[in-house]
């Protein structure tokens, strides 16, 4: 079992959604939240946000999936990634869980 933690901009809301369900992931969390980077001291191109805006309404998923599952959500996502021609992209990682109950 692992936790895995996806965070994006708003728009992508739909599409994480359909990669979850894809996956297999038959439980996971979301919520709105708002992002933040500090992009002064980068070049506009650099920013994940792809603006000189520091704030951001994006989106937090997490969901405890079986290790076997967490390779089909990650290719998902960088195949999605891959076809953006935004600067923004979906971020995610994967924790290793030690113990549940």
């Amino acid at each position: 079992m692992k936790l895995v933690i996806i965070t994006s901009i708003s728009e992508f809301e739909k599409e994480i959604k359909q990669i979850l369900v894809q996956a297999n992931v038959k439980n996971f969390s979301y919520k709105e939240v708002i992002g933040y980077h500090n992009s002064s001291n980068e070049a506009i191109g650099e920013n994940w946000f792809g603006t000189e805006m520091n704030e951001n309404e994006s989106i937090l998923f997490y969901a405890f999936v079986p290790v076997e599952n967490v390779d089909l959500v990650f290719t998902a996502i960088t195949k999605f990634n891959s076809q953006q021609e935004t600067k923004s992209k979906i971020h995610i990682a994967a924790i290793n869980i030690e113990k549940s109950n």
